[in-house]
């Protein structure tokens, strides 16, 4: 991992973190669900329009297609939506946490349901994620913490971990960029229904939600892709995945800064605990690289 795949992590990071504010901001003044809806619309129509500049077309595999649909439902209407409506009444960065405990959930249902075997560092490393996730949460209800919204924010990560299951074996081949655009359209489709059924058109119009809202569907909805995939191209997905272990750190900070969100003491130990748990789930799938004679030598 050089100096560019590590700086390439870090902006990740921050752009996948800073989108829990971003959309707090959105939520104060516009229904969530429409807005997400629409947000879809213009990000997959700019990663589709982008696409096809490269040369990609609609031409997908099977694989490619169940990645679509499971992720264009999973993580973008239920993952975004539901953490969406959770922001009108919980925090940015309690929600980052909870979103951040992904990589956890995912290696304890790939136990439950694939029987992957976990080594020593992964099973250590679930139960202090989930101890400092813990933490956290009893700080929180005994604060006085909205349930409903805690609620949503815990089924939005099991189900952005099931997506993640489902399509493990996906591949998105040359096609990458027309698969994101596509999966963000059918989270537009999947929402759309609920935003017209269940949501009246109150918008107040300002400059910080028009600002948030351009934000959030240029930065974490197109850059952040960008970013991941460049990552994921430079030194694989196991080793890009090692970075989530900063977003819970980050998703507190910005919140921090940008909405003036305070942090106790309980919420700064478990925010630790949780990024050293995720930490080490990640870092017990990295594989040791072959020992050549090369380096042996050396």
């Amino acid at each position: 991992m050089d100096i560019r795949a590590i700086l390439m992590g870090l902006a990740f990071a921050v752009m996948w973190s800073s989108a829990f504010t971003s959309a707090r901001i959105i939520v104060a003044d516009a229904p969530p669900i429409t807005a997400l809806s629409i947000r879809f619309v213009i990000s997959g129509l700019l990663a589709m329009g982008l696409a096809a500049l490269m040369g990609q077309k609609i031409k997908l595999t099977r694989n490619q297609w169940i990645s679509v649909i499971v992720f264009g439902i999973c993580q973008n209407a239920l993952y975004l939506g539901l953490n969406f409506i959770a922001m009108q009444t919980i925090e940015a960065g309690f929600a980052s946490i909870i979103a951040s405990t992904m990589p956890l959930i995912v290696g304890l249902l790939g136990w439950i349901v694939f029987r992957d075997r976990l080594p020593t560092l992964a099973v250590a490393g679930l139960v202090v994620g989930f101890a400092g996730v813990a933490l956290i949460m009893g700080s929180r209800i005994s604060g006085g913490v909205d349930m409903y919204g805690l609620l949503l924010c815990v089924i939005a990560a099991v189900a952005l971990a099931v997506a993640t299951l489902s399509v493990r074996s996906a591949s998105g081949g040359g096609n990458l960029l027309m698969v994101v655009g596509l999966q963000m359209l059918v989270g537009a489709i999947a929402l759309a229904p609920f935003a017209v059924a269940l949501e009246p058109w109150e918008v107040n119009w300002n400059t910080p939600l028009v600002l948030a809202f351009a934000y959030t569907t240029l930065v974490p909805g197109l850059a952040a892709t960008w970013v991941w995939f460049a990552l994921v191209g430079r030194i694989g997905a196991v080793r890009a995945a090692t970075f989530h272990f900063l977003n819970p750190f980050f998703g507190v900070a910005i919140a921090a800064v940008m909405l003036g969100e305070r942090l106790g003491l309980v919420d700064i130990i478990g925010v630790a605990v949780v990024t050293v748990g995720i930490l080490a789930v990640q870092l017990s799938k990295q594989k040791p690289a072959p020992v050549t004679a090369e380096r042996a030598a050396t």
